[in-house]
């Protein structure tokens, strides 16, 4: 075999290249097994949240399920659609459809969390008033909680009686209304939780301190309840404005099919109406941080 002058430069360039890609191989490994340990461990913070007894593992699987669903019926619906699809731009619109779906179970559990935080909050007021009332009836603090606990109000019901299962197996109290305060997150139960512990500390009068704390969590109830009330108005403007592009489209799609075509069945029309998305969900999400007035 008589080797040329070009062949070792060749091998080297092969060998090289080879070498490159194992690195970036590796790399992407490792960064995959990072993120999956991130996520799994936030999917499980988000589902101990909410006490939902499933694996984090399976929200990691519905998350990928999403993505490829949603990517194979974007694929399927441009090749029924457009009359000039290419793979060329259309993989990389499925592939951000799939992007976009990835985060969706996330955003799910994150939205339930946020319906019970408000629902424990609206409760907590009927749970201090409980708690008051079996103080005032000669009751010590934990047969107050077990009051609360033994209610059939969830979910305050149910987060009293994983405090009363911590404080059985020999958790002190103020440290479990701690524990309880950082899992849920509620800015009304952690000034309920100081109120106890000042009191307690202090020798205060814990019923006339529960009564001004429920006292003070039904004005934060209802002025929050009023702000809802006088943004709904931006908030359906914003879902009005959002809605209003598409539903313009379908309109045209079926008044004029020959006005629309130049957007469903070419490259150019299909980015344009992805962009039109885009920047109708930074719109929206701008509206409602601007409505969102925290109280």
């Amino acid at each position: 075999m008589v080797v040329t002058g070009a062949f070792w430069p060749a091998a080297f360039a092969f060998v090289a290249v080879t070498l490159a890609m194992l690195v970036l191989i590796d790399f992407g490994t490792y960064v995959a097994s990072r993120y999956r340990e991130r996520y799994l461990e936030e999917a499980k913070t988000e589902l101990d949240d909410v006490l939902i007894q499933i694996p984090p593992g399976r929200i990691l699987d519905l998350s990928i399920a999403a993505s490829a669903v949603g990517g194979i019926i974007t694929i399927i619906i441009m090749l029924l659609q457009l009359d000039s699809f290419s793979w060329q731009w259309g993989i990389p619109v499925a592939l951000a459809v799939a992007a976009l779906l990835f985060p969706a179970p996330r955003f799910a559990l994150k939205y339930i969390r946020k319906k019970r935080l408000a629902k424990f909050n609206f409760q907590l007021e009927d749970a201090l008033g409980m708690m008051s009332g079996a103080l005032k009836a000669g009751f010590s603090i934990n047969q107050a909680l077990e009051e609360v606990a033994a209610c059939d109000l969830h979910p305050v019901s149910v987060e009293f009686r994983l405090l009363l299962q911590e404080i059985r197996l020999g958790v002190p109290l103020d440290q479990a209304l701690e524990n309880m305060s950082g899992r849920l997150g509620s800015d009304d139960f952690d000034l309920v939780v100081t109120a106890i512990v000042t009191a307690r500390q202090t020798g205060g009068e814990l019923t006339g301190t529960l009564e001004r704390v429920a006292m003070l969590i039904r004005e934060r109830v209802r002025i929050s309840q009023r702000v809802m009330a006088l943004t709904a108005m931006g908030r359906l403007q914003a879902a009005m404005i959002g809605a209003m592009p598409f539903l313009l489209m379908v309109g045209l799609h079926y008044v004029s099919p020959e006005m629309m075509s130049a957007f469903t069945h070419s490259a150019v029309g299909v980015i344009a109406i992805a962009a039109v998305v885009l920047l109708v969900a930074c719109g929206f999400i701008a509206i409602r941080k601007i409505t969102n007035i925290e109280v």
